[in-house]
């Protein structure tokens, strides 16, 4: 299977969704469905890393990608989150050059950065075989995502799309228009023109653009935007908001 990482450098366009429910049953049946990836999310669901594991494998097992969103922006965070399996990991609250070079070094082990090295977990595959060329694999393979969330970030984005090895650069839309002075409207005008501006620095850097999208007909906006790694609401959205039509269709 194509790693995500390579499919979003050729240039194609991926679905996924937010994982808050702590189920490997859920995330299995939403990637069954034919999501691209699920990102599992530490910061603001309930998941243990162990939680968290069989929520990865099970991404896996249905023919995703797997990526972890960890709860804040700490070394030991990102290395538990790579080590159970995960094919990458979204870093929080980036508002920084500074910022952003931490989540790298996290993520890449040396010479590109500096993870801990252990093959004796599901991401090393439990042994030291072939443990020869794993750093180089991994780095290669392994998605680096950054979250920026607010004006803060940003007004600092042009230094952090010049920090090596990122992937992708998701603008955190309700961070964004809360900063911005417009809270729980990430659809607000001046939220949409800072985002449609901080899409085009993006894909000129070479970078891809992430984003939320609460709709189908948005997701498409977004990828004619230019966006081209789009979380198409969450899990527990998706659920409550299939419910609520049944429902209503039921009643009407």
């Amino acid at each position: 299977m194509m790693t995500l990482k390579y499919r979003l450098g050729r240039g194609e366009t991926v679905l996924g969704t937010w994982c808050v429910l702590p189920s490997g049953d859920a995330v299995e049946a939403i990637c069954r469905a034919g999501m691209d990836f699920a990102i599992i999310d530490l910061e603001h669901g309930p998941h243990s890393f162990e939680t968290a594991a069989n929520m990865a494998r099970a991404a896996q097992v249905a023919g995703a990608s797997a990526l972890v969103r960890v709860p804040a922006n700490r070394q030991e965070l990102v290395l538990r989150a790579l080590e159970i399996g995960s094919d990458g990991v979204m870093v929080p609250q980036i508002e920084d050059a500074i910022a952003a070079e931490l989540a790298v070094k996290s993520i890449k082990y040396f010479p590109e950065g500096q993870r801990g090295f252990s093959p004796f977990t599901r991401s090393g595959g439990f042994s030291a075989h072939q443990v020869e060329n794993l750093a180089q694999r991994k780095n290669a393979e392994t998605l680096c995502v950054v979250l920026v969330e607010g004006v803060s970030g940003i007004q600092q984005l042009d230094a952090i799309l010049v920090t090596p090895g990122i992937d992708v650069i998701y603008i955190g839309t309700y961070d964004l228009c809360q900063s911005a002075g417009h809270p729980g409207q990430p659809d607000h005008p001046e939220v949409l023109s800072l985002l449609e501006s901080c899409v085009r620095k993006i894909v000129e850097s070479g970078k891809a653009a992430g984003c939320l999208a609460q709709s189908v007909e948005q997701a498409n906006e977004w990828q004619q935007m230019g966006i081209a790694f789009i979380a198409l609401k969450a899990d527990v959205a998706l659920l409550s908001d299939t419910v609520r039509a049944a429902v209503e269709e039921f009643r009407g």
